[in-house]
C-alpha cells in the first residue's frame, strides 16, 4: 500500500493517524514539529468585542493568561478550536468552516483580539474591524528522523495541514535530498499547497478546511500515485 504520511503535530498528529487508518490508508505518525507556550502579556480586554482562534493550540498552550480574558466571546476557526475554548471556560459565538478569513470577513466593526502562534496567516479586514495579535505559543520544526526518510525513497502522500509544514517538509525533503517528483501532497488549503513550491508527483487541495476532507482527498490520491513516482 502506498504509505500515507502525517506530520502535524500533536494532539491532532494521533487523531489523523486513527482516522486515516479507519478508512483503510497505510497511515504514519511523524510530527515535524514541537508546539510550546510562549511568554505573553495578557491585554486589557476592556476595548475587544471577541477573541479571535485560529487554533486549539491557543486554548492548550496558552496557559494561566487566558483566565483573564475569558469573558470575551471566542470566533473560533473549526469545531475542535471551539470545543478547545469550552473546555477552557470560555463562550463560543462562532464557528468557522473555511478557515478564519471568511469569518473576519463577515465581522461587524470594533477592536478584535486574535490569539495566535508565531507564524500566522494574514488577515484581510474589513471597514471598521481593527484586530490585534498576540503570541502565545511556537511551533518548532524538527529534522525528517531516518525512518521517514527511509520510507520517502519510495511513493507516498503526505498530508499537509498549514503553510508553515509544507515549507518546512519541502526543506527538510530538500535538505535530505529526497526526490519530490515520487510525492503527493494532499493539502487543507490552497496556500498550503504554494508554499510547499513546484515539483511534487501531485499537488491536490481538500474540498473543505477540515481533517476529513483531506483524508478523503487521501484516499483518492492514494488510487492514482504511480509506484515509479511520474
Amino acid at each position: 500500500m502506498v504509505p500515507v504520511i502525517v506530520i502535524r503535530p500533536e494532539p491532532g498528529n494521533a487523531a489523523t493517524v486513527a482516522a486515516a487508518r479507519a478508512l483503510g490508508l497505510a497511515a504514519h505518525a511523524f510530527p515535524l514539529f514541537a508546539m510550546a507556550p510562549a511568554a505573553w502579556a495578557v491585554p486589557d480586554p476592556a476595548p475587544y468585542r471577541a477573541l479571535l482562534a485560529g487554533s486549539a493550540n491557543v486554548f492548550r498552550l496558552g496557559g494561566a493568561g487566558l483566565a483573564a480574558l475569558s469573558g470575551l466571546p471566542v470566533h473560533a476557526v473549526g469545531a475542535a478550536t471551539a470545543e478547545a475554548a469550552q473546555r477552557a471556560g470560555f463562550a463560543v459565538a462562532a464557528i468557522g468552516e473555511g478557515g478564519l478569513q471568511p469569518m473576519v470577513a463577515a465581522l461587524p466593526p470594533g477592536r478584535y483580539l486574535r490569539l495566535a502562534g508565531e507564524k500566522r496567516v494574514p488577515l484581510a479586514l474589513g471597514d471598521g474591524v481593527v484586530v490585534d495579535d498576540v503570541e502565545v505559543y511556537a511551533a518548532a520544526g524538527l529534522p525528517m528522523p531516518p525512518a521517514l526518510a527511509a520510507l520517502l525513497a519510495r511513493p507516498a502522500v503526505i498530508l499537509l495541514h498549514s503553510g508553515e509544514a509544507a515549507a518546512h517538509f519541502a526543506a527538510e525533503a530538500a535538505r535530505l535530498g529526497i526526490p519530490q517528483d515520487q510525492l503527493s501532497l494532499a493539502c487543507l488549503a490552497p496556500r498550503i499547497g504554494a508554499m510547499a513550491g513546484a515539483g511534487w508527483q501531485h499537488v491536490e487541495i481538500a474540498g473543505q478546511r477540515t481533517d476529513n476532507a483531506v483524508l478523503a482527498l487521501a484516499v483518492q490520491m492514494c488510487k492514482k500515485v504511480s509506484p515509479e513516482g511520474h
